[in-house]
């Protein structure tokens, strides 16, 4: 039974990571990847046009798994205010697990996500889709007085940029309580109708 693209498209992700963990960024390439995999490097370009494609897909797929578990403050039943701080502590708290495990990988993802505008963008709207959700649900609550949750989430994601952007993590590593004091400011705009 031969395998479904998806399944390749999948190993052939795999495989690009792997590299990538042992090789760097700059020894990684479509030929080594056709090779880690035991196939021809015409069939990893049927599945990614490009070597671009490729280290787009790998990147996309690095910031999904930061993502997708932020997934679950959208979701969760309770006040807005607290899904909202839980979401901004994990999005923290994932980046900086990224940086203190593996510094030299999160620089190379960095580097990848730097390079591959369209998953950097797909990210963010994913990230302001996710606040934007969260803060529209406070709305109906009553718990928060805003008039556009949109332009709000925009607002609370620039207000808590330096503990989630790659260049500030690096940087240096904020504490909860520094966090949490943001949070706070952030809660009391949108409890009085800022925006």
């Amino acid at each position: 039974m031969s395998e479904r693209p998806v399944e390749t498209r999948e190993r052939i992700l795999v495989a690009a990571e792997a590299l990538l963990r042992r090789h760097g960024l700059a020894k990684t390439t479509v030929v080594d990847v056709a090779r880690a995999l035991d196939m021809s490097h015409a069939n990893v370009y049927r599945h990614f046009p490009s070597k671009a494609a490729l280290r787009g897909a790998v990147a996309e797929r690095w910031l999904k798994a930061i993502s997708d578990p932020l997934e679950a403050f959208v979701q969760k039943k309770g006040p807005a205010a607290e899904r909202l701080e839980g979401w901004v502590l994990a999005l923290a708290a994932a980046k900086r697990r990224k940086v203190q495990s593996d510094p030299e990988m999160f620089a190379a993802y960095h580097a990848l996500a730097e390079e591959s505008e369209q998953a950097v963008a797909h990210h963010l709207a994913t990230l302001r889709r996710q606040v934007e959700e969260i803060i529209r649900d406070g709305v109906a609550r009553g718990e928060f007085q805003v008039a556009s949750p949109a332009a709000a989430s925009t607002a609370s994601l620039d207000a808590t940029l330096r503990f989630h952007h790659p260049h500030h993590i690096q940087a240096g590593q904020a504490s909860e309580k520094e966090i949490r004091a943001v949070v706070r400011l952030v809660l009391a705009g949108l409890r009085s109708a800022v925006l």
